[in-house]
C-alpha cells in the first residue's frame, strides 16, 4: 500500500511539531518521529481502523492526535493529523 499525505496534513504536523517544540527542545522531532511511524504503519494495515466522519481514524501510540485518512485504490491518503483534545464539532467541521 501507497501512503500519500496532502498538503493540509503536513501543516497539522508542522503545528503540532511547533506546539512540543515550544514546550521543551527536542519534544517537537520525537513528535514527528513518532507520527511519522504512525502514519508509515499504514502501509501494513491500512483499512483497519474504525470509521470517524467518514474516514478511517488512526490514534497515535504516543501523542493525543488522531490520523484521519482514507484508502482509495491502492493508496492510504492522510487528510488530516488532528489533537484529540479539540474539540469534537471542530474536528468533524475540520474533515468536511
Amino acid at each position: 500500500m501507497k501512503v500519500e499525505i496532502l498538503d493540509e496534513a503536513e501543516r497539522d504536523l508542522t503545528d503540532g511539531f511547533r506546539f512540543y517544540e515550544a514546550q521543551g527542545a527536542g519534544l517537537g522531532d520525537y513528535f514527528l518521529d513518532s507520527l511519522s511511524a504512525d502514519i508509515d504503519s499504514l502501509r501494513l494495515y491500512a483499512g483497519i481502523h474504525p470509521l470517524f466522519s467518514g474516514q478511517h481514524r488512526l490514534l497515535s501510540k504516543r501523542f493525543p492526535y488522531a490520523v484521519y485518512y482514507e484508502v482509495i485504490g491502492n493508496v492510504a491518503r492522510v487528510n488530516a493529523v488532528l489533537d484529540c483534545r479539540r474539540d469534537p464539532a471542530w474536528i468533524q467541521e475540520r474533515l468536511k
